[in-house]
């Protein structure tokens, strides 16, 4: 039997390192690339073709769920199994929206980090049942789109709406429409309550 054919994707030389080594010491896996950032990861994916990506959600050039979004627009069928730190509600919505099958925390043990990748192999999903209880036991997350998000993380470093427009090369009125709708979504009155909201329901990210 061939295999499992794995690639991982993390900016961190000591992370994929530590992967690495609990993957070749299993007989039936072996890492066929490493990634620093989403970007490589895409194109690594369109070169070894593996059977499981682990993907890291915060990294340079390319994010790991814009790489995420990327492959599995290429290849439907690739399974994917975030590998981070992250661990909000958000972050793991974001990350199964995307098109992640599985959803592990890098602090996991290495048998749950093998179990995971047998799991989705098999072609089941994975979330740990902490992760899953709290995004069942809070449905008071809005349901902001990327573009949302972005213009919020924007609103969180102070920008204003012309700024924002700039950077994100959209019209100020855009950017108008876009707050007002954040705003109505998250049941707030301005743009302090919005940033403060998101920070505590881990929408937002002060190190992200």
């Amino acid at each position: 039997m061939a295999p499992i054919k794995i690639l991982i994707a993390d900016d961190h030389p000591v992370i994929r390192t530590a992967i690495s080594s609990v993957i070749g010491r299993e007989p039936n896996m072996e890492v066929v690339g490493e990634a620093v950032n989403g970007h490589s990861a895409v194109k690594l994916y369109r070169e070894c073709h593996p059977d499981i990506t682990l993907m890291d959600i915060n990294m340079p050039i390319m994010d790991g769920l814009e790489a995420i979004r990327t492959i599995r627009a290429e290849d439907p069928k690739a399974r994917v199994i975030v590998l981070t730190n992250f661990d909000t509600d958000e972050d793991v919505k974001q990350g199964l929206s995307a098109g992640a099958l599985g959803y592990l925390l890098k602090d996991s043990s290495p048998e749950e980090l093998l179990e995971t990748i047998r799991s989705v192999y098999a072609g089941e999903k994975y979330v740990p049942k902490h992760l899953l209880e709290k995004i069942t036991a809070n449905k008071s997350i809005p349901n902001l789109s990327p573009r949302e998000i972005g213009v919020l993380r924007l609103m969180m470093r102070g920008k204003s709406n012309r700024a924002i427009g700039l950077e994100l090369g959209i019209t100020e009125s855009t950017v108008k429409s876009h707050v007002k709708n954040i705003l109505i979504k998250m049941g707030v009155n301005d743009r302090t309550q919005a940033v403060t909201q998101a920070l505590q329901r881990g929408i937002l990210s002060l190190d992200k």
